[in-house]
């Protein structure tokens, strides 16, 4: 223990722990699997590859088909193992000895984690009362403590906040630092920042297949930059990163994109039909959202309570989030079925409405 660095044992590890439960609401994944055909074809596709050789060191086909559906470069095109990966990647390339990185809290805990991993000082600055992005003091920590990265999550995670338009603009313009935008969850609302990358070169967008294509379980995402900065962040990821199964599986979520943004509107409007009736669930605050979550403060009963009662009695898991101070007695529930969301709004009702008992 004496030859690990501090600043990796001041880290608490990235886990999660859960309890299994008939309508699973606590990871933001898909509700809907990949449809079995698709699977299918992705299946014959590794299976007729050479197994015993390493898989494309940069898969050709797949980058040429990412950059026409993002609509940007193939030459500014990263591919790795989850965007998880390409943060690391990211940080790893760009940050030294002491180094700050500025992010707004709360957000992605795995942002501090690998900040304090790599030897950098984590600098999280204070959303709104709403949990609402405030550009001004962002720009004004960054400036403070000459910071190299700036990471936003948009929409946020876990308050499903979304930076208002024209703030990573400013950003890069008032500051001199990376701007790491994390955009796992666009897909479902809010502006996206890759149309920035034909004017600076200070922008690294991340996305993932984990979200709106439904394939966290295999783990695949692109990180998207000026050519040259790409080829730096390269450096910073593992050889033959992403696997025969997932580079097949990806090029066939490509070539079906249309059903996966279709699965994507299905998704969003069962939130947007969700969130009124959520928000005259007695005792609750409900919070502004564009992603495929909402985060939600329990006024009426402890947050814990509710976090038991809701799987213990009605077999919902959401996710407790209400450890952190900021987030005191709030749970975060993501986006199901039409059918999970009547479930725990009914279930929120006998938990936390007039006259419910505690279990």
């Amino acid at each position: 223990m004496a030859l690990v660095k501090p600043g990796v044992r001041a880290q608490a590890a990235y886990t999660l722990r859960a309890p299994a439960a008939r309508r699973k609401l606590n990871q933001n994944e898909c509700p809907y699997d990949v449809p079995a055909h698709l699977k299918q074809i992705a299946l014959d596709r590794a299976a007729a590859a050479s197994w015993q050789r390493y898989p494309e060191f940069a898969p050709i086909r797949l980058v040429e088909r990412l950059a026409v559906h993002y609509g940007w470069v193939p030459e500014g095109i990263v591919v790795g193992n989850g965007s998880n990966e390409l943060i690391q990647a990211t940080l790893s390339v760009v940050l030294g000895q002491g180094d700050a990185v500025i992010a707004p809290s709360p957000t992605f805990s795995l942002y501090r984690l690998l900040t304090g991993v790599l030897g950098g000082r984590y600098v999280p600055v204070p959303l709104g009362p709403g949990f609402e992005f405030d550009v001004d003091r962002l720009v004004e920590a960054a400036v403070r403590e000459r910071a190299r990265v700036v990471v936003l999550n948009s929409p946020n995670n876990p308050t499903g906040s979304a930076l208002p338009a024209g703030a990573v603009e400013r950003i890069v313009s008032d500051t001199g630092a990376l701007v790491l935008c994390d955009e796992a969850y666009q897909d479902f609302g809010g502006p996206t920042a890759i149309p920035l990358l034909r004017h600076t070169s200070r922008v690294v967008v991340l996305r993932t297949f984990s979200k709106a294509m439904g394939m966290a379980g295999l783990r695949f995402g692109l990180a998207l930059a000026h050519p040259e900065v790409a080829r730096e962040l390269a450096k910073g990821k593992l050889p033959y990163n992403v696997n025969l199964v997932t580079l097949a599986a990806a090029d066939v979520a490509l070539e079906h994109a249309a059903l996966f943004a279709g699965r994507t509107r299905e998704v969003t409007a069962t939130r947007d039909r969700f969130l009124p009736r959520l928000v005259r669930v007695p005792g609750l605050d409900v919070f502004p959202t564009e992603a495929n979550f909402v985060l939600i403060r329990c006024r009426a009963r402890p947050a814990s309570e509710v976090f038991r009662r809701l799987h213990d009695e009605h077999g919902i898991l959401v996710r407790d989030v209400s450890g952190s101070a900021e987030l005191a007695d709030c749970l975060r529930i993501s986006i199901g079925t039409e059918d999970d969301m009547e479930a725990v709004l009914a279930a929120l009702h006998q938990i936390v409405g007039p006259g419910s008992e505690a279990g």
